[in-house]
């Protein structure tokens, strides 16, 4: 059994050493997962990855997982950056416009953060049918997408080949591209 595996079971179980154990262990992966969430933000966007895996953290405490692995634990993180980069978009997309102080031309910066809001939740939305459609894919978009894992890392977390992944990998970047231009794909209507 890998060892972040190990300290996140006994900090589920109540050790509250195995957290500031395992903290430095996983900080830097949580970190570059919260740097592939907010990559094409803007620059001056106020969740920085730090504060990301933070406000992540926030949420998936009180729920009280008993880890079962690294995998779950990374993949339940994922899941709530995505929730709070959506939570952040809506708020964002509800603000009126002038409300927000900004460091450039206020037309360009409000066109710009409109459109980014606008685009998180559209992912988002594209996102969660994707789930409904089929859960493996989901997990293989936050895996190469969100986390930034290769092919192999990726089949090796879901016990299938690399040609699995790769294959399921082009579906859903097509399927969520259409879905997200409302231009059809080729590829979004037959599965195989």
């Amino acid at each position: 059994m890998h060892e972040i595996t190990e300290l996140l079971r006994a900090w589920s179980n109540g050790d509250e050493e195995a957290l500031d154990r395992v903290w430095p262990l996983i900080d830097p992966e949580l970190k570059k997962i919260a740097r592939n969430f907010i990559a094409d933000e803007r620059p001056d966007h106020i969740l920085q990855p730090t504060a990301l895996v933070n406000e992540a953290l926030i949420k998936l405490i009180p729920e009280n997982i008993s880890w079962e692995s690294r995998k779950q634990f990374y993949g339940f993180v994922t899941k709530r950056m995505r929730q709070v980069l959506v939570e952040y978009a809506r708020k964002q997309s509800a603000t009126k416009r002038g409300k927000r102080p900004e460091m450039v031309d206020l037309s360009e910066a409000k066109n710009k953060a409109s459109g980014k809001s606008q685009e998180v939740l559209m992912l988002e939305a594209a996102l969660t049918k994707l789930a409904d459609f089929d859960e493996r894919m989901l997990t293989i978009v936050e895996c190469r997408f969100f986390i930034g894992l290769s092919l192999e890392e990726t089949a090796k977390v879901l016990g299938t080949s690399p040609a699995t992944v790769q294959r399921d990998w082009t579906f859903a970047r097509d399927w969520l591209n259409s879905e997200m231009t409302g231009q059809p794909s080729d590829e979004s209507t037959d599965k195989s």
